[in-house]
């Protein structure tokens, strides 16, 4: 167990760091308690002067390491717990780090595989990424007297101690602020530290990302304009993850896409529409599609890399997605609004009507504008704030998709500045709903219901008899009582009263709840 001490002197490290950088700088006083006034003053004495150039929180992030720079992506995402402008600084922040050296990949990799490393690869050369869970070579790999060009994602050295040790911090200060502030239990940051928790360790298992590139591979394999590389599962471990090398043109190399001369407009409506189909048709998508994590093949389709944060949505929230957007583009926003009770989203004792006018207010001042004079970040600003009025509780997943739509948008933009992103969308969308909301999704619905209820009712009779038997039982120890062997009486007299009794209790409610299943059974 880390003493509290422990927790403080590495905490108050990156206090300094955050100092130094002018973190605190851009915290308003007028929102602090006096105590803390003063020391966002002393704070400010040790600010760097000079270079502002970037966000200076995104600095102190890279500053203080792996972990650090982990939180600010994750935070991106949760503007309900930084703001939109915090929010929007950290997704400038870089996951870049210097790279671990040539020796250290080359063993990990040996050790990982079980095998020499030149018994694994042809050739295997110098990282050409590096980010803080992992880098990034290029290597050959030879196949019936072929080689191919792969991809060599390895761990960072020891990367999982160093995170655990940033995380207890992390949790450390979570379990304080809930402890003393009700806008952080608000927030639950507890619950958002875990979140973050689970993500690192599900990227830090490398197996899990070629798992996530398999399953998509298999969702785009009949998409024209969208490709996944192929995972080499012989030479994928913990550590290690071996997949197709792209030779494509990424979408950050503008030089490049204008020498090809690459129709940058339809480029766009790919982004967008490939990001749609995935989430809606699919229910999974890549939530971290940034320029650099997506390339443009020889045959015009987009390859996507990077697995390492992925999003769901089921049925309910994929519906809802639909409806919603729908909704903007035709401007019902009755059923918009109508959607957000269905869902549960609103609680029932709001009013539709005014929740529909609250609506309308975000959606007419951007119908009919192209992308250009859309703020899409402004949008979602005023959507949230709305939902806060209504009550509507945090979706952690419906958050994702709207950061990560927000991110699409922007690259998308980048390449059409007067690209509508709602007339693009237009077509998926209702392609989607025609086919599960329309005749053939009722139909397939109520197959599906039929399925449930087949297995439901094949169980009837197992659940029948134990019903039986725990009414037997019942009844006879109504009958007889109790049997109690001398030895069994002494050790429940040895026992706590108030646990037995409580126990006791517990049985009842147990065999009553059977009474009760009996008892529907026998009325079917």
């Amino acid at each position: 167990m880390i003493s509290a001490i422990t927790h403080i002197s590495r905490l108050i490290r990156a206090a300094f760091v955050f100092a130094r950088e002018g973190v605190f700088g851009a915290v308003d006083p007028s929102l602090v308690p006096p105590p803390g006034q003063l020391a966002l003053k002393l704070a400010r004495i040790i600010e760097r002067r000079g270079d502002k150039q970037g966000p200076r929180i995104s600095r102190a992030l890279t500053r203080m390491g792996p972990a650090y720079l982990k939180l600010g992506q994750f935070l991106a995402t949760r503007p309900d717990v930084v703001g939109f402008n915090m929010a929007r600084d950290l997704e400038s922040l870089q996951d870049r780090l210097p790279p671990f050296s040539q020796a250290e990949a080359e063993a990990a990799i040996s050790t990982s595989l079980e095998r020499p490393l030149k018994d694994v690869f042809v050739s295997f050369g110098p990282p050409v990424a590096a980010a803080s869970i992992a880098q990034v070579h290029r290597g050959e790999v030879e196949r019936d007297g072929i080689r191919k060009a792969v991809a060599v994602k390895v761990l960072r050295p020891n990367v999982a101690s160093r995170f655990r040790r940033d995380l207890s911090d992390f949790f450390f200060v979570a379990h304080k602020a809930e402890a003393y502030s009700s806008e952080a239990r608000r927030l639950r940051l507890i619950e958002v530290i875990n979140t973050m928790s689970r993500s690192v360790a599900m990227e830090m298992d490398l197996r899990l990302e070629a798992a996530a590139l398999s399953e998509m591979a298999e969702n785009t394999r009949d998409d024209p304009d969208f490709r996944i590389p192929t995972v080499d599962w012989d030479r994928t471990t913990h550590n290690v993850l071996t997949m197709e090398w792209i030779d494509g043109i990424a979408l950050n190399d503008h030089k490049r896409l204008a020498e090809s001369q690459v129709d940058l407009p339809d480029l766009g409506r790919k982004v967008i529409q490939s990001f749609l189909r995935h989430a809606l048709r699919d229910g999974f998508f890549h939530a971290d599609m940034h320029p650099g994590n997506l390339f443009l093949d020889d045959a015009g389709r987009l390859v996507a890399v990077d697995f390492g944060i992925m999003g769901r949505l089921g049925m309910k929230e994929r519906r809802f997605l639909a409806e919603i957007l729908l909704g903007f583009i035709t401007r019902d926003y009755r059923r918009v609004a109508e959607v957000h009770f269905e869902a549960g989203y609103v609680p029932a004792h709001h009013s539709v009507e005014n929740f529909a006018q609250a609506i309308r207010a975000i959606g007419e001042p951007i119908h009919n504008r192209t992308a250009e004079e859309i703020s899409m970040a402004r949008l979602l600003t005023l959507l949230l704030e709305v939902t806060g009025l209504f009550d509507m509780t945090t979706r952690p997943e419906l958050i994702l998709l709207q950061k990560t739509m927000v991110v699409v948008e922007g690259v998308a933009r980048g390449f059409d500045p007067r690209l509508d992103i709602w007339k693009v969308a237009d077509p998926v969308v209702r392609e989607w709903i025609e086919r599960n909301l329309g005749p053939i999704g009722r139909v397939q619905g109520a197959l599906a219901g039929g399925g449930d209820l087949a297995r439901i009712l094949m169980r009837l009779p197992d659940l029948a008899a134990r019903s039986v038997a725990v009414l037997e039982q019942l009844e006879t120890m109504t009958r007889e009582g109790l049997r109690l062997s001398p030895e069994s009486i002494a050790a429940m007299g040895r026992s706590e009263g108030r646990k037995n009794r409580w126990r006791t209790v517990a049985l009842w409610i147990i065999a009553a709840t059977f009474i009760g299943i009996l008892i529907a059974v026998r009325n079917l």
